[in-house]
């Protein structure tokens, strides 16, 4: 059905949709380009939200060579009005007498009915090519429309030991300069970076994406998150000054602390002593958050990992011992025995500078 040209031009279209550092939130990852007589006349991706879509991009650079020409696009054409016009409208109106797709969206408000509204403007339609390369582009983008959940992925910075602080809290830094600029470009993939109180008191970090050499069009900085039951975080905090929003979640109202306008301050129901993880995550699907970033301590790390709420983990492990008295990784009371041990896939391991990244899918029933 495809041929060796289909699957080239699919692979270039996939690759320009991961081509953006920063994440166009809440948008998916999308590439496209249009080929004409064996040639690629024009090829675009999505760069932010509120900005073209890749579509446009390439049609725009392909100009008139776009009648009776083929699109390449990673992801189905939207169909509906959002920030901006209908992808499908200016695939018709450019005169593209087929276009090839790699998977459907999954938002119920495309959903097939792109594919439809081309098919009835005349346009042959296929979709399937590549769709595994595709579906990895947006993990947190089809999780949320599925499950109405985030995509959730742990970051951790660990010695061979499998430590990540001093007993005292001290950690920087356990990785190289490298590795750290790794953890920078994850962070502006995300959507969120969330923590939890114990890092903030201990580590008062920023939790920013900051010194990327990349050229990018917008400095939008993903949205911050603090898990505070007791709501102990000072107003002082770092995390509160950034550029950006940080929200706050907590059990306990204080009218003694005053927050700045960019800080939102969510009450969650009492039950229980610790926030439910589960309405955070819920909470943050529901206002279009489809990647978080978690960086964060053992008893936050522990709890996702034991609630079946993580889907990825990336691990930097320098070449460094810490010894017995340092923080581990996970603190997860409820393993006592090898049956109850929680088991990883290994799904890529490579040299960053002069430590190794690990990323890894648990192996639990919800994942």
């Amino acid at each position: 059905m495809w041929t060796a040209d289909d699957y080239r031009h699919m692979a270039l279209a996939i690759q320009l949709a991961d081509k953006p550092v920063f994440s166009p939130h809440p948008n998916p990852r999308v590439g496209c380009v249009i080929v004409k007589n064996d040639e690629v006349v024009g090829s675009g991706f999505h760069q932010y939200a509120g900005g073209p879509h890749a579509e446009v991009h390439a049609l725009r650079e392909a100009g008139e060579k776009a009648c009776s020409a083929t699109a390449y696009v990673s992801l189905e054409p939207c169909c509906h009005h959002g920030k901006t016009p209908p992808c499908t409208d200016a695939l018709i109106e450019s005169g593209v007498n087929k276009i090839i797709i790699a998977m459907l969206d999954p938002n119920p408000k495309v959903a097939g009915q792109g594919v439809q509204r081309l098919r009835d403007a005349g346009i042959e339609v296929q979709s399937g090519l590549l769709e595994a390369d595709s579906v990895k582009l947006n993990p947190g983008f089809i999780k949320r429309m599925t499950k109405g959940l985030p995509w959730v992925r742990i970051k951790l910075a660990a010695s061979l030991d499998g430590r990540t602080a001093m007993a005292s809290g001290e950690s920087q830094w356990i990785t190289g300069t490298q590795a750290r600029q790794d953890v920078q470009r994850l962070r502006a993939k995300s959507d969120a970076i969330l923590t939890g109180i114990g890092t903030v008191i201990a580590d008062d970090p920023q939790l920013t994406v900051r010194d990327l050499d990349v050229s990018i069009e917008t400095e939008r900085q993903p949205l911050r998150v603090v898990l505070d039951s007791a709501l102990q975080i000072s107003p002082s905090a770092k995390i509160l000054h950034q550029a950006g929003d940080t929200w706050v979640f907590t059990k306990k109202s204080d009218s003694t602390k005053t927050f700045n306008e960019s800080v939102q301050i969510k009450m969650c129901e009492q039950a229980g002593k610790r926030i439910d993880l589960v309405h955070v995550l819920e909470e943050l699907a529901a206002n279009e958050i489809n990647e978080v970033h978690i960086e964060a301590g053992t008893t936050l790390n522990g709890a996702l990992l034991a609630a079946d709420l993580v889907d990825e983990l990336v691990l930097y492990m320098a070449p460094i011992v810490m010894g017995d008295e340092s923080k581990g990784m996970f603190n997860i009371p409820a393993i006592k025995q090898m049956a109850d041990k929680i088991n990883f896939e290994m799904l890529d391991v490579r040299m960053i500078g002069n430590d190794m990244r690990l990323t890894l899918k648990p192996l639990v029933t919800g994942n």
